[in-house]
């Protein structure tokens, strides 16, 4: 796994900014370099405000979208265009807006798609993360480029919460059922998913996370307890933070992001 970087941004719309810009140039590199780049999205308040920024930065057309395969994290398991759904915030914050292709969208499934069984949800995700797998990638999942997380007040990531039986599995993605936060039922990659990934980005803003992003930095958190303690990425993990959510680690931690 890489090592942690932090990089500490005044408030939470410059930390929205700051990762709308590092997300387009990072996807620009990789286009130049490979033709086409994968990434993975979240939602929450914060992951929703970086697409937002995305949408609304000049430098948005550099960007090449039909050629972005784009994933999710996790997703409620509730029905299209419901406005808990990540994918729902993400198509109307970004991608609605910008020419991607729809055969490189993957929401995940909903529960008309899957006959209103969330194993059965899980397991078809799984099946369109292998078909989209090439021979260098770290599991049966794509080593996405970049891959987005919140962290929740818990040290959760994705929809894999402290002490559930979701962090042992060994797929690519699981059903989660008893969410401790609501709506109890949901779609989540794994670690394996996560862990492939070439870059792992954990966005947290406000005070409400600070004890959580505190004990995800901490070498002794286990990813049981303490989830986002497990969330890494092969080549690179930052941790981009306001001051808020930065707030309980020590102050020579982190730099200021450029």
């Amino acid at each position: 796994m890489s090592p942690v970087e932090v990089l500490r941004h005044p408030d939470a719309a410059d930390l929205a900014e700051a990762a709308a810009a590092r997300l387009i140039t990072t996807i620009v590199e990789r286009q130049s370099a490979a033709g086409s780049a994968s990434i993975c999205l979240t939602g929450g308040r914060i992951g929703t405000a970086v697409l937002a920024a995305v949408a609304g930065s000049p430098a948005c057309d550099a960007v090449d979208w039909s050629a972005v395969d784009i994933w999710w994290g996790d997703e409620r398991y509730l029905p299209s265009g419901d406005p808990e759904r990540n994918e729902t915030g993400a198509r109307t914050d970004l991608l609605d807006l910008v020419d991607v292709d729809p055969a490189r969208v993957h929401p995940m499934p909903t529960p008309d798609q899957s006959g209103g069984d969330v194993d059965r949800a899980a397991e078809m995700y799984a099946q369109d993360l292998a078909r989209a797998t090439h021979p260098d990638d770290h599991g049966a999942a794509p080593s996405f480029d970049i891959l987005m997380l919140g962290i929740g007040p818990d040290g959760h990531v994705a929809s894999l919460f402290p002490e559930q039986p979701a962090l042992h599995d060994t797929r690519s993605c699981t059903a989660v059922r008893g969410a401790p936060k609501p709506p109890p039922v949901r779609i989540s990659l794994t670690f394996p998913s996560i862990e492939g990934a070439k870059e792992v980005w954990i966005l947290a803003s406000g005070e409400e996370k600070a004890s959580a992003v505190r004990l995800a930095l901490t070498a002794e958190a286990g990813r049981f307890q303490v989830p986002a303690a497990g969330a890494r990425g092969r080549e690179r993990t930052l941790f981009l933070l306001d001051e808020s959510a930065a707030s309980k680690l020590p102050s020579t931690m982190g730099r200021p992001s450029a």
